[in-house]
C-alpha cells in the first residue's frame, strides 16, 4: 500500500454540513486501500462521484472538511460494485482496518494505551473503552453516538452516521462499524469474538443506527 501524501490539498472550497476530521478520512481511505487494493478503489471512487480524492486525499490535519456525502457515496458504490451480501464483507473488513490504524492515530488522545488501562480487567475495559470511542466521535466528528447497557448487551447507537448518509437500503448496511466494533473488542480482550449485529438502520427508514454488542464472548 502506498502512503497518501502528507499535505493534501483541501477537496473542496466549502466545507460539507456535516464532516469527519480530515485525518479520519486518512484512516478510512487507508482502510479501503489495505482491503480493495488501489486500483480498485479508485474504480469504487468513480462509482461513488469523487474522483478527485484519488489525486487529493484529505490532509494530514483535523479540520472537519472530509463530508458524510462521501462517506456515504462510498457506501452506496460499494453496494453497486458487489452487490449486498459481497459488500457486507468488504464492509467488515474496511472496519477491521480502520480500527487498527485508528488505534494508532487516536489510541493515545483516548487514554487506551496507557498501562494502567491495559491491566484493568476486561468488564471494565469494554465499559471505558466504548465510551472513549463515543466520546471521540462526539466531540472530534459531526457523528453524534449514544451509548445504552443492559446487563447482557451494550448497544451503540448512531443518531447521526455517515456510514448510511444518502444510503436506501431494504437491510442494514453499516457493517463497517460492525466490523470496527468487532476489531476493537478483539483487541480489548485479547483476541476474543464477540457476536456484533446491526439491528437499525437509517438507511432502512429507521430513526437511528443500533448496533447490539453481546458482553460475552462467542470463545
Amino acid at each position: 500500500m502506498t502512503a497518501l501524501p502528507p499535505d493534501a490539498p483541501t477537496t473542496s472550497a466549502h466545507p460539507p454540513h456535516f464532516a469527519y476530521p480530515n485525518r479520519m478520512g486518512r484512516v478510512l481511505l487507508l482502510a479501503y486501500e489495505d482491503v480493495l487494493g488501489r486500483n480498485v478503489l479508485h474504480a469504487l471512487f468513480k462509482l461513488a462521484g469523487c474522483e478527485y480524492l484519488a489525486q487529493a486525499p484529505p490532509a494530514n490535519n483535523s479540520d472537519r472538511q472530509f463530508g458524510f456525502e462521501v462517506i456515504g457515496g462510498l457506501t452506496r458504490a460499494l453496494i453497486d460494485m458487489y452487490g449486498p451480501r459481497g459488500a457486507r464483507g468488504v464492509s467488515l473488513r474496511v472496519g477491521r482496518m480502520c480500527f487498527k490504524h485508528g488505534i494508532r492515530e487516536y489510541g493515545p488522545m483516548m487514554g487506551l494505551a496507557e498501562l494502567t488501562f491495559q491491566l484493568l480487567p476486561f468488564s471494565i475495559k469494554m465499559e471505558k473503552g466504548a465510551h472513549a470511542f463515543s466520546d471521540l466521535f462526539n466531540t472530534h466528528t459531526d457523528q453524534r453516538v449514544r451509548l445504552q447497557e443492559t446487563p447482557g448487551t451494550l448497544y451503540w447507537h448512531i443518531e447521526r452516521n455517515p456510514l448510511c448518509w444518502g444510503v436506501q437500503a431494504e437491510q442494514p448496511v453499516c457493517y463497517l462499524a460492525v466490523g470496527l466494533l468487532q476489531e476493537s473488542l478483539m483487541w480489548l480482550s485479547g483476541g476474543k469474538t464477540f457476536h456484533v449485529e446491526e439491528t437499525a438502520c437509517q438507511a432502512c427508514g429507521d430513526e437511528i443506527c443500533t448496533i447490539a454488542i453481546d458482553k460475552k464472548p462467542l470463545d
